[in-house]
């Protein structure tokens, strides 16, 4: 099997559903996001958002929850040398949050794997870019970012 057949590239892979529900969404705002229109559904209505939304935040770190539980399956791995082994992020890069997800909403999460390269500083690992969405019950992209995870193929 190819690294780029394992990484599934230019697969979309769906990650699963998630709904966001007043409470946990004013849980995870309290905590880390505390403004007005993610703690507060009255504050919230008076919004420019004119109800209760979740933090973006909420939506990414529920992203990247369900993307550790679907996390590319190395027991798939039939090629030559030992099974890749994931390891952290670099980090990423044009987060954007184009609608806002309302209390009651259920997000649908993707990933697609985009490209991989050998790191030349790191002998052994690769680079693999992921494109990161995010969508609504009415298809619109509520959540997108592009990141990256260092892969230790050898």
């Amino acid at each position: 099997m190819s690294l780029d057949a394992f990484f599934r590239i230019g697969e979309t892979i769906n990650l699963g559903s998630h709904t966001f529900d007043a409470e946990a969404i004013k849980a995870f705002a309290r905590k880390y996001d505390p403004q007005p229109f993610h703690v507060d559904e009255e504050a919230a209505k008076k919004s420019v958002f004119g109800g209760l939304c979740a933090s973006g935040w909420h939506t990414a770190a529920t992203w990247m929850k369900l993307n550790l539980e679907s996390r590319l399956d190395a027991t798939r791995w039939s090629g030559p040398g030992s099974v890749p082994e994931f390891g952290p992020s670099p980090g990423f890069k044009n987060l954007k949050w184009p609608k806002p997800v309302y209390a009651g909403e259920t997000v649908t999460f993707m990933r697609t794997a985009v490209s991989h390269r050998p790191l030349a500083t790191r002998p052994g690992w690769r680079l693999l870019a992921l494109r990161s969405e995010g969508f609504d019950s009415a298809d619109d992209k509520v959540l997108e970012f592009d990141s990256a995870v260092l892969v230790k193929a050898g």
